[in-house]
């Protein structure tokens, strides 16, 4: 189990696509050099990020023949990865856990920078919205967020999911003086393609006055993705972490 950290500017996103720089092929390329295998060492991750998303905890899986210490997989993967990836951690686990389908919940952080015109240094790094907005009807719209509900309204087309019903443990906004930004946390057993983008963008509408601030009850049951068409900028959005039961990351060392 790898916990790694990524700059997703100059990614097309987490997984393997061909003649495409992603996450899943950078590291990849590491971590077969690093193999002393024959086979090819195929690396699995807790879920993908789309093109220009960035992670602040993503967690990945891959086996080694090769017993090498959880420092020397940090070290030696930090040396053949380029500076928007970091290995964050590395830790031996048991053979039933699995990055994606062993996770239990993840949680999404979405920095929104405010003012009339874009930072231009922190144009890959938060989305931007340049209209009033009132934090506290953004505040008063959040409980309708947590909760288990179908969020048909706020999934993008090319969605594989059978289902479009999800729970979200918790949602929070705070706005950030320093920096200028509001920055929303969101922390679910699982999100749909592209469903905290499209949630950010009608939250932020609340907070503009152009929806009112119960929207979201009314979009759980229209089920209808044209009432909630706009989506808040990749750049603006980083996965943060992801959760797992401590029995499924039991770890062998030990």
């Amino acid at each position: 189990m790898v916990t790694l950290a990524y700059d997703g500017t100059k990614f097309a996103g987490f997984q393997s696509q061909p003649n495409q720089r992603t996450v899943q092929s950078v590291l990849e390329t590491a971590v077969n050099k690093m193999s002393t295998a024959v086979s090819f060492v195929h690396i699995f991750g807790s879920g993908r990020t789309d093109a220009g998303v960035h992670a602040l905890g993503q967690v990945v899986h891959f086996d080694l023949e090769n017993d090498i210490p959880e420092k020397g997989i940090v070290n030696g993967l930090n040396s053949l990865l380029p500076l928007d990836i970091e290995i964050l951690s590395a830790k031996k686990v048991s053979q039933t856990f699995h990055a994606r389908f062993t996770t239990h919940g993840k949680r999404y952080l979405y920095r929104v920078g405010l003012g009339r015109f874009v930072n231009p240094f922190k144009r890959f790094y938060t989305g931007h919205y340049k209209y009033p907005l009132n934090l506290e009807l953004i505040k008063e719209a959040l409980p309708d967020v947590i909760g288990t509900h179908d969020f048909s309204s706020f999934v993008a087309s090319g969605s594989q999911a059978k289902s479009h019903v999800r729970t979200i443990y918790d949602a929070t906004v705070k706005y950030d003086e320093a920096n200028g930004e509001v920055i929303f946390e969101f922390y679910g057993n699982g999100f749909l393609y592209n469903q905290v983008r499209i949630m950010v963008a009608a939250l932020l509408e609340i907070g503009n006055g152009k929806r009112a601030v119960h929207d979201f009850l009314r979009l759980y049951e229209v089920k209808d993705r044209n009432q909630c068409r706009a989506t808040a900028p990749a750049s603006g959005l980083y996965l943060k972490k992801v959760y797992y039961d401590e029995d499924s990351i039991d770890n062998i060392t030990n």
